[in-house]
């Protein structure tokens, strides 16, 4: 076999997720923010998948526990955002077949929200599953690339290329280390991300693969929509490398205190028995879940709330991440 970053719906052994804690992070949002991932995590668990729930503290723990299913384990860590799929460890199949966690650097995505634990975080985790650990010096989330599992990898230039990233790397060196490190030998650029995306457009929350070369891309919905450009120009970019590309609808125009939120079902979760789909009281909800449960026939569906989250800056899938199982040889 070669060295790769299996993709989402490859076997997983458990999924850690972050607890909100901080207020300042999700103000006037925090309690509703908790209930919504304790509903994500308690509806993977109670699909039979093992879920391992961070949380900060004596105080924070006890608020989750209340919440969640007796099936979730909690685990108390020194985190500040809970976004564990960019501060997480990325899990690789070495070409003997072990597992390794990749770390790269990570600067508070562009340096906008650095908070203590963050940059220690996914080496902890990896550490405790019994994980060697390789380190990337080039600055890079978990939430900016996504892979189909043969090579292929979707990512975008407003991240990846962004000065406040890697400002010494051009094109291909982002590249070749992208090769070296998680085994994307191709790489699909695409250009923007959402519009208000706090990440400087994670892929995640754009265009996810959902089988080898087979990419989901929202399509705008109503004339107002505000990343109805972004959208088109996604799906091009994808038609023109030869990937196929399934459409889907988007939640629409969205806006919290008069700011356009940057709302995507695609940030949908993928795991063991369960895809998670975030909604957003959007008239296109249910058509939007639907949409993607008919792409995971082997898996269940299910739609839940995730506008609190969001205001937090993200979504189920930012909020997770998952320990790939061992391949089978």
């Amino acid at each position: 076999m070669t060295m790769i970053m299996p993709p989402e719906w490859a076997p997983q052994d458990w999924i850690w997720i972050g607890f909100p804690h901080l207020a300042e992070e999700w103000p006037g949002w925090l309690e509703p923010a908790q209930e919504q991932m304790a509903a994500f995590a308690s509806a993977v668990a109670e699909s039979g998948q093992e879920v391992r729930l961070l949380v900060r503290d004596e105080a924070n723990e006890a608020r989750a526990r209340s919440l969640v299913s007796a099936k979730v384990t909690l685990e108390r860590r020194v985190y500040g955002d809970v976004w564990l799929r960019d501060t997480g460890p990325l899990v690789v199949h070495e070409a003997d077949g072990t597992r390794t966690a990749r770390r790269f650097g990570f600067n508070g995505w562009g340096g906008k929200y650095l908070m203590p634990g963050d940059q220690e975080i996914g080496a902890e985790l990896a550490r405790d599953a019994g994980l060697a650990i390789d380190t990337s010096p080039m600055i890079l989330e978990g939430g900016a690339v996504d892979g189909d599992g043969t090579g292929l990898v979707a990512t975008t230039e407003q991240c990846l290329l962004n000065p406040n990233r890697n400002p010494a790397m051009n094109r291909e060196q982002i590249e070749a280390e992208l090769a070296a490190r998680l085994g994307f030998t191709r790489v699909l650029w695409l250009g923007d991300g959402l519009i208000n995306d706090h990440t400087d457009g994670h892929v995640d929350n754009l265009a996810r693969f959902v089988a080898p070369n087979r990419l989901v891309v929202p399509e705008a919905t109503g004339e107002d929509d505000p990343n109805a450009a972004i959208y088109a120009d996604a799906a091009a970019r994808a038609a023109a490398a030869g990937v196929e590309v399934v459409r889907i609808p988007s939640p629409g125009r969205l806006e919290r205190d008069g700011i356009i939120e940057p709302a995507s079902y695609v940030n949908f979760a993928i795991t063991s028995h369960l895809v998670v789909v975030p909604t957003f009281g959007s008239p296109h909800d249910a058509d939007g879940v639907a949409a993607i449960a008919a792409l995971f026939p082997d898996r269940d569906t299910i739609g839940l709330p995730g506008e609190a989250v969001l205001a937090g800056g993200g979504g189920f899938h930012c909020a997770s991440q998952q320990m790939a199982s061992a391949p089978a040889i």
